[in-house]
């Protein structure tokens, strides 16, 4: 690894929990109505009632804090902002001790999540099974959680893509361009193929478990179209466009938001804690399929974002940038033949496009449909989306050429 790499655990100052339960005991609330308590209209007031009085006076940062840092975590510097900080688990001596392991960069990030989401995927990538293990990294991104923000605007999907390409060479993989492979869900998506577009010397396969693009195109892939035009939809693919257009009618209110005006709707998140917290709630009800969250969960979650280096509100530009970045939809969403792509679906994700529409992202290596989970994959189902990982590079897996190339390196 460079030499400017350094380890590093996370503290946040006593000041800052003392700040944070002042603003919740001054917390105020909206007026009760009796329709208060339907999801319908958002987050119930009864559930953030209940949630924030916790977090006030019985949740213990604390014990979380221990429990991530219990994960190896390094900062470096990165040239296209003041400090980029990961949160990374790297199994070297795992890896050059078998021959079949590889390195796989874990860019899961999803909506309202952070690195928090691969915690649970992280000791079963680096346990070998059906001859393939993984390193991880799991990068914080800039503007998440206790990396620093970008400062400068445009700081859209080419420079993401770039800045996890320079920090997978600062750790020591100059070879990168035979080593890696990376998976991603919502914004890991994004990231997944924007690094696959302007990297693919160095991004050998892609595995992703939320897909969107439009229908196939004649000129991009012609057969695929004409199947496309053929074949009538199966009743999951039914059932998934019902999924994706609920999700364009009733739950796409904060992407319009935090696309166009982040900086007012940050306001609201830089002063209150309740309103970070109803905002990401939401979400982690409305996306998954029914996941029992533990209070002490969703407040890890929300806490996180809460105590973010860059503060709370810097989230959202991504979706501003991504938005106002004219090519972004085209390269992310268009044919890609150079990288091998795997997909997982999951029908209560918030976008469940019909099977042949992902198949115009690129040469499929592996698909599969699961009969229950929703859009935080790697949290909600996590033994799933591995278990797909280590068929697609497994033995007989479709991208199990990679497997094999890596292997003599």
């Amino acid at each position: 690894m460079g030499s400017d790499i350094k380890s590093y655990t996370v503290a946040v100052p006593d000041e800052v929990l003392a700040k944070l339960k002042s603003k919740l005991d001054a917390a105020d609330l909206p007026q009760r109505v009796d329709f208060e308590d339907d999801w319908k209209y958002g987050t119930p007031a009864a559930d953030v009632r209940r949630l924030a009085a916790y977090w006030r006076d019985g949740f213990d940062w604390r014990a979380q804090e221990k429990k991530i840092n219990q994960l190896p975590q390094f900062t470096t510097r990165s040239r296209l902002m003041a400090l980029a900080r990961l949160t990374s688990t790297l199994s070297t001596k795992r890896a050059r001790m078998r021959k079949a392991s590889r390195f796989f960069s874990a860019m899961a990030l999803a909506g309202p999540g952070s690195f928090l989401e691969v915690e649970k995927i992280l000791p079963l990538l680096t346990e070998k099974s059906n001859g393939v293990s993984f390193h991880v990294v799991a990068p914080s991104l800039p503007n998440y959680a206790f990396s620093d923000g970008a400062t400068k605007k445009g700081f859209g999907p080419h420079q993401y893509a770039e800045t996890l390409h320079k920090l997978m060479q600062k750790l020591g993989y100059n070879k990168y361009g035979q080593d890696i492979v990376t998976q991603g869900g919502d914004w890991g998506y994004m990231n997944t193929r924007r690094l696959g577009a302007d990297y693919p010397e160095s991004c050998v396969a892609s595995h992703v478990n939320m897909a969107f693009r439009g229908p196939p195109t004649f000129r991009e892939t012609p057969l695929t179209w004409l199947q496309h035009a053929l074949l009538p939809w199966s009743v999951d693919e039914k059932k998934g466009r019902a999924r994706s257009a609920w999700f364009r009618e009733e739950g796409y209110g904060y992407n319009a938001l935090q696309s166009t005006k982040p900086a007012t709707l940050g306001f609201a998140f830089a002063d209150s804690p309740v309103a970070v917290l109803a905002w990401i709630y939401e979400k982690l009800h409305d996306w998954t399929d029914a996941y029992p969250w533990t209070d002490d969960e969703v407040l890890t979650w929300v806490s996180v974002y809460v105590f973010s280096n860059a503060g709370p509100e810097a989230s959202a530009r991504i979706y501003y940038e991504t938005k106002h970045a004219p090519e972004s939809a085209a390269i992310t969403t268009g044919y890609n033949g150079k990288v091998p792509l795997g997909v997982s679906q999951f029908p209560r994700d918030i976008i469940v496009i019909p099977r042949l529409w992902y198949h115009g992202l690129g040469p499929i290596a592996f698909e599969k449909r699961h009969k229950d989970g929703g859009h935080f994959a790697a949290f909600e189902r996590p033994q799933e989306l591995v278990e797909d990982l280590r068929t697609m590079f497994g033995r007989n897996g479709g991208a199990y050429s990679v497997t094999k190339t890596l292997a003599k390196l």
